[in-house]
């Protein structure tokens, strides 16, 4: 069975940077993936999503700060989050919508 699992999430404070991690267990990331995030009482949305060609799509308001890459050889995808925000407090999860399999989550927490 395919598994994600995200990691470096953490407490950052507000304008720093963070990256997060998804590491898959089958090569699947080349095929292309999103990450999501979701805050207490909310539905998940949408950060950002990269193709298999590697074409990006931002959330409005994870443009210009956010960046989402892959490496195929690793299996990884990684969020780069800079200028991080106190609301960017969330789990952000990665998925692979092909299947609409996700990983456990992992915990952002921006404050001073």
């Amino acid at each position: 069975q395919v598994q994600l699992v995200e990691s470096g999430g953490g407490l950052v404070q507000p304008g720093g940077p963070l990256r997060l991690s998804c590491v898959a267990s089958s090569n699947i990331v080349s095929n292309g993936m999103d990450w999501y995030r979701q805050t207490p009482g909310n539905q998940r949305e949408l950060v950002a999503s990269i193709s298999a060609a590697g074409y990006t799509v931002y959330a409005a308001s994870a443009r210009g700060r956010f960046s989402i890459s892959k490496d195929n050889a690793k299996k990884t995808v990684y969020l780069q989050m800079n200028a991080l925000k106190p609301e960017d407090t969330a789990v952000y999860y990665c998925n692979y919508p092909q299947l609409d399999l996700w990983g456990q989550g992992t915990q952002v927490t921006v404050s001073s």
